[in-house]
């Protein structure tokens, strides 16, 4: 089981504070008490990693609608895979992971995201990264 990374954690969390600032500078809005604690635990313990199923709901509620601003695919319209490849030239996933995609879990999908941002070596990340953004998908956040 893909597990979230606290970089996304992080992400969500400040992507809530825009939204939900502490009107008295004291209180954090419910979403991000929710995440906030998650990532307390998370940091006390030293991980950096926690599975979906350590989340609250409140904060798997939060987690998903930060995930929802995020771009779903990394594709930009040039697959090698369909022309035998074993991991896209264009996206960075493997064939297994284009065929599968649609049917993986946000944190499936968020792992295979961190993973060829990581990498950087496909096109999306350097010669077309132009192209992601002007297509609709933009790099990851």
């Amino acid at each position: 089981m893909a597990e979230i990374h606290i970089a996304d954690l992080e992400a969500a969390i400040n992507w809530w504070r825009e939204r939900a600032p502490a009107g008295d500078g004291l209180s954090l809005a419910p979403p991000l008490q929710a995440l906030a604690e998650l990532y307390g635990r998370l940091v006390w313990a030293r991980a950096t990693t926690v599975p979906p199923e350590a989340f609250s709901a409140e904060a798997w509620d939060a987690w998903l609608a930060w995930y929802e601003t995020t771009p779903d695919t990394p594709c930009i319209a040039i697959c090698s895979t369909s022309q035998g490849d074993a991991v896209c030239k264009g996206c960075g996933r493997s064939f297994d992971e284009v065929q599968h995609w649609p049917a993986f879990s946000p944190a499936q999908k968020r792992a295979v995201w961190r993973r060829i941002s990581a990498e950087g070596s496909a096109w999306r990340f350097n010669r077309y990264a132009e192209r992601a953004v002007a297509g609709g998908a933009s790099a990851p956040k």
